[in-house]
């Protein structure tokens, strides 16, 4: 990627020479035939490579035509990469398993350590980290090691849409070792299509040398059909999810109806937030009644900074419970709403009780 360094900029140098020190045709001795620069950054600040290219000085020679560069070249960065191995596994590292986005990533990169990099290029970049690791993930040394103490398989498929009007992810995973084994993007969802996916997965199965003691899906007809013709005699179970969620289903649009119920009595949130806010606002503002004269005092709001505090945060706590939608056949939304809703209530009735009781008296 192209870059405009600033001029002021401090490189820190790194010499790099070709290894090898003789033609490997002729034995003669290399020469050094040019340089290659190349400019990255790096966590511990930016970095000027300098690559001594070399070639056999033999014109007759079939090396002369060939020049060699440095292998450790690769072991810093890659070529035409505006960054080192180390930011690029930061980026990967904060990406995938802290879940930054891709603003919080270009802010902490320039707040830290100055490297003012485009969303452009974190995206790039880390691109490039998703396919280094399914590569990684695929290797068949790395699975072997893996499943060597696996005795049999069970394998699992399922489309995953991101949205609607989307091409479906199919994915294939192995349960044992709760590993995926690879996804593919499909076009469309028939037999023949799915088909390859199981072939592929018979395929990797073969060459670990492991049975396939079962399948499991939510037993689409393509699903159904292509494990069938590649696994004929492998028991294919319902999915465990599914198959709750089907039995489930008459209760879970029951659990539905009640969540609308209890959203339809839980109202006026917005009000409240309004009429507090406007208070807080009142008090701030409110110029102070002078002493010395006979001003009266403007009159104070009855909610305080404190209390209204406490309000607010009860509303943000009630309007995260209305918009909770989580849950599955085991534990229905309508149900976890309501319990949470019943915890507020209980909550709200304590300090009540507890204001009409007035303070405690200090010993």
């Amino acid at each position: 990627m192209r870059y405009r360094w600033p001029l002021e900029t401090a490189f820190t140098q790194r010499v790099l020479t070709v290894e090898q020190e003789v033609c490997s045709h002729c034995q003669r001795g290399l020469n050094i035939c040019d340089h290659r620069f190349h400019r990255f950054f790096t966590l511990s600040g930016p970095v000027e490579m300098v690559c001594k290219l070399a070639r056999c000085p033999e014109r007759a020679c079939v090396g002369h035509a060939h020049t060699l560069s440095p292998l450790a070249e690769a072991q810093l960065t890659l070529p035409w990469w505006l960054i080192g191995w180390d930011v690029f596994c930061w980026l990967g590292h904060r990406r995938f398993a802290r879940h930054w986005s891709i603003p919080q990533l270009q802010a902490e990169l320039r707040d830290s350590y100055r490297i003012p990099l485009s969303d452009d290029a974190i995206s790039y970049y880390l691109r490039r980290y998703q396919t280094m690791v399914a590569a990684r993930h695929q290797d068949a040394v790395l699975l072997a090691a893996v499943y060597r103490n696996v005795d049999e398989l069970f394998l699992t498929i399922d489309g995953l849409q991101p949205e609607k009007g989307h091409e479906t992810l199919y994915v294939v995973r192995e349960l044992r070792s709760k590993r995926v084994w690879f996804a593919e993007a499909l076009l469309s969802s028939t037999t023949a299509e799915v088909q390859r996916l199981v072939v592929q997965a018979k395929q990797w199965a073969e060459q670990l040398g492991k049975p396939v003691q079962l399948w499991m899906s939510d037993k689409q007809d393509a699903f159904v059909k292509a494990i069938a013709a590649e696994f004929p005699k492998t028991p294919h179970r319902y999915c465990q999810n599914h198959f709750l969620r089907d039995v489930a289903k008459p209760m879970l649009e029951a659990d539905s109806q009640a969540k609308v119920t209890m959203r339809s009595k839980v109202r006026g949130l917005r009000a409240i937030e309004r009429d507090v806010l406007a208070q807080q606002t009142a008090v701030e503002v409110a110029p102070p009644a002078a002493a010395a004269e006979d001003v009266p005092a403007a009159p104070v709001p009855a909610a305080t900074t404190a209390e209204g505090d406490v309000v607010l945060a009860y509303c943000t706590a009630v309007r995260g419970i209305l918009n909770d939608s989580q849950g599955g056949p085991l534990t229905p939304p309508g149900l976890r709403m309501a319990e949470a809703l019943g915890e507020v209530r209980e909550s709200l009735q304590r300090n009540l009780a507890a204001k009409k009781g007035g303070p405690r008296k200090s010993t």
